[in-house]
C-alpha cells in the first residue's frame, strides 16, 4: 500500500500496550441510552433520555468517561467513517458524501494513513467486523469478475479487496446492505458468507471468536485493535424482520406518546410507528455489546482494553417533523454516544466540557495507547487523550464543532458525480447551533437554522438571524478557525464573506 512509506516500520508492540475495541452501531443517537434518565446522569444534560431499555450500557456508563457532546460533523455514514479512520475532515479524507457507485468523488483515500495503519505499524493485530461504507463501489465482485456485488443501479454495496483494507489483517465486512436478518460478508480471503441471523448477533459471534482466538486468527503476544460496526439501529425499522422479536415485545404495547417523549417529536407522522422497532434494535445492540464485555471479563482482558461505544450519526425519529433521520444540524442527528472505558487509567465521569468532533477520535485513541508520537502529520483532529487520562497535556478545546453538508456537484458524460457542492456549514457550541445553507446557483444565503440550545433544548424555535445579530456575528467569527482547520472549501473560497470574517489571506493559506 502507498501508506507504507508514511509509517515507521512495524515492530513488536510492548506487552503492556492496551487492546482497543471500538463498537459503533449505525444511526444511534446519544439520547437513546437509558442511563440519561438515571441519577448521576440526568442532571448532566437538559434533555429527556429516550425510554429505551439498555441495561448493559447503563452499567458500562458507570465504568466509563461519558461525553455529553460528541458531534458527528457530517452526520452521514460514509463521511463520518472517513473522518473516524483518517482523523481528517471530509475535504482531505476523500469521503465527501455517502459512497455509491455513481459518486466516484467520494472514496476513502488509498494513500491516507488510517488508524489501523498506525496501530499495525506499532505491532497491533487489526480486525474489522461489520459495515464499512467508506469506499466507492466498483465492479470487482470476487465471484463475478467485472460486475458489482449487487445488481441495484447505482450499486451501494461494495467488496473491499485486501489492498484497500488499510492494514486490517482480519476482515469480515461488507459495504452497505440493509437486510438485517439476512446479511452477507466477505472474509479475509475474499470468500462471501450469506447468513440467516440478525446481523449484530452474528457480528458479535465473530467478535467473540476473534477475542477467543478461535482458529488462531491473531497473534496473542500482540495487542489487538478491533472495530465492530453494527448496522442496526439503522433503517429499515418497519417490522420484526428488522429486529429481534424478544426486543420488539418490550415496546409493542407502548403508546407512541410514551416512546417519542422529546418535545419536538411529531407522533402523527407515518414514521412514528418505527419508534418501537428502532428502540427494539437499540435494546438488541445493547445486549450484543454486553456479550463482548462479558467475553473480555471471562478472558481476563478487560483491565488492559480500551473499550469505546459510539455511533456515526443519530436519528431524528420524528423530531422536528423531518423525514430525513440524519444529514442535519439538529441535535438528534449530530449528537452521538461517546463512552470510553479504560480501567485504572480513565476515571469514570460525565464530561460536559469537551465538544468532540469526528476527526478527534483517531488521534485521541492513538494518544490513549501511548502512540501520540505516531499520529500522522496530516491528521486534522485533536488528541484529547490527556483529558481522558487525567495527564493534563491534551490539545486545547475548540470553540465548537463544525457542521457540514455537501451535495452533488458536476457530473461527467456518463452521469457520474465528479465534484461536490458545499451546501451548508455551521457551528455547534456549548450554547448555540447555527447552520447556513447557500443557493447552488448564486452562492448566496438561502436559509438558516439558529437555536439557543440552553433556552430551547429541543430546538423548537428557529431564531431569525437579525434578532440576535451580535450572537450571529460571534458564531460566524468562531466558524473561521474551524473552517480553516478542516481545509474547507468555504474557507478557501470565502463563501458568505459578507457574514463570515475570513482573513484577507485565506485563499492563500
Amino acid at each position: 500500500m502507498a501508506v507504507a512509506a508514511c509509517i515507521t516500520a512495524s515492530a513488536q508492540a510492548p506487552a503492556n500496550r492496551p487492546n482497543i475495541i471500538y463498537v459503533f452501531p449505525d444511526q444511534m443517537r446519544n439520547h437513546a441510552m437509558g442511563f440519561w434518565n438515571e441519577e448521576g446522569f440526568r442532571d448532566s444534560v437538559n434533555f429527556k433520555g429516550d425510554p429505551v431499555i439498555t441495561p448493559r450500557l447503563n452499567a458500562f456508563a458507570r465504568q466509563a468517561r461519558v461525553l455529553t457532546s460528541c458531534q458527528s460533523n457530517f452526520p452521514l455514514s460514509s463521511p463520518h467513517r472517513g473522518m473516524l479512520l483518517t482523523g481528517m475532515f471530509s475535504e482531505n479524507s476523500g469521503v465527501s458524501a455517502n459512497c455509491v457507485a455513481n459518486r466516484p468523488v467520494s472514496d476513502l483515500r488509498d494513500d491516507a494513513v488510517c488508524i489501523s495503519d498506525v496501530l499495525s505499524s506499532a505491532g497491533y493485530n487489526c480486525a474489522y467486523i461489520g459495515k464499512l461504507h467508506a469506499h466507492h463501489p466498483t465492479p470487482n465482485d470476487p465471484d463475478r469478475p467485472g460486475l458489482y456485488v449487487e445488481d441495484r443501479v447505482p450499486a451501494w454495496d461494495a467488496y473491499t479487496p485486501p489492498e484497500r483494507r488499510h492494514s486490517f489483517d482480519y476482515w469480515y465486512s461488507y459495504g452497505t446492505f440493509d437486510v438485517h436478518k439476512h446479511p452477507h460478508y466477505w472474509d479475509t480471503d475474499g470468500r462471501r458468507h450469506d447468513i440467516d441471523d440478525w446481523s449484530p448477533r452474528h457480528e458479535t459471534n465473530k467478535a467473540i471468536a476473534y477475542l477467543r482466538n478461535d482458529g488462531n486468527v491473531r497473534d496473542t503476544s500482540r495487542p489487538f485493535f478491533m472495530m465492530v460496526s453494527y448496522n442496526p439501529p439503522h433503517s429499515p425499522y418497519r417490522s420484526t424482520d428488522d429486529c429481534l422479536e424478544e426486543d420488539y415485545a418490550l415496546y409493542a404495547d407502548k403508546p407512541l406518546g410514551e416512546l417519542l417523549v422529546r418535545e419536538n417529536a411529531d407522533t402523527t407522522m407515518s414514521k412514528a410507528v418505527s419508534a418501537r422497532y428502532y428502540f427494539a434494535s437499540v435494546t438488541g445492540v445493547d445486549r450484543q455489546f454486553g456479550r463482548i464485555l462479558d467475553t473480555l471479563d471471562s478472558l481476563g482482558l478487560a483491565d488492559n482494553t480500551i473499550v469505546v461505544f459510539s455511533s456515526d450519526h443519530g436519528e431524528t425519529m420524528c423530531s422536528q417533523g423531518v423525514e430525513d433521520p440524519k444529514n442535519s444540524p439538529y441535535s438528534e442527528s449530530m449528537n452521538v454516544p461517546m463512552l470510553v472505558r479504560y480501567p485504572g487509567h480513565i476515571a469514570p465521569d460525565v464530561d460536559r466540557g469537551l465538544i468532540m468532533s469526528s476527526p478527534d477520535i483517531m488521534p485521541t485513541l492513538l494518544g490513549m495507547a501511548g502512540l501520540a508520537d505516531r499520529i500522522p502529520a496530516e491528521v486534522e483532529g485533536r488528541d484529547y487523550s490527556g483529558r481522558f487520562l487525567g495527564t493534563g497535556d491534551s490539545a486545547p478545546l475548540r470553540d465548537g464543532a463544525l457542521y457540514m453538508r455537501n451535495g452533488d456537484g458536476d457530473r461527467d458524460s456518463l452521469g457520474n458525480v465528479i465534484s461536490y457542492f458545499p451546501v451548508a456549514r455551521g457551528i455547534k457550541t456549548d450554547r448555540y447551533t447555527i447552520a447556513l445553507t447557500i443557493d447552488k446557483k448564486t452562492g448566496k444565503l438561502k436559509s438558516s437554522l439558529f437555536f439557543d440550545d440552553i433556552a430551547d433544548p429541543y430546538q423548537l424555535r428557529n431564531i431569525p438571524l437579525d434578532e440576535q445579530p451580535e450572537v450571529v456575528a460571534d458564531l460566524c467569527a468562531r466558524m473561521v478557525d474551524l473552517l480553516r482547520e478542516a481545509d474547507d472549501p468555504w474557507y478557501k473560497n470565502h463563501i458568505l464573506a459578507d457574514m463570515i470574517p475570513y482573513p484577507s489571506s485565506a485563499t492563500a493559506d
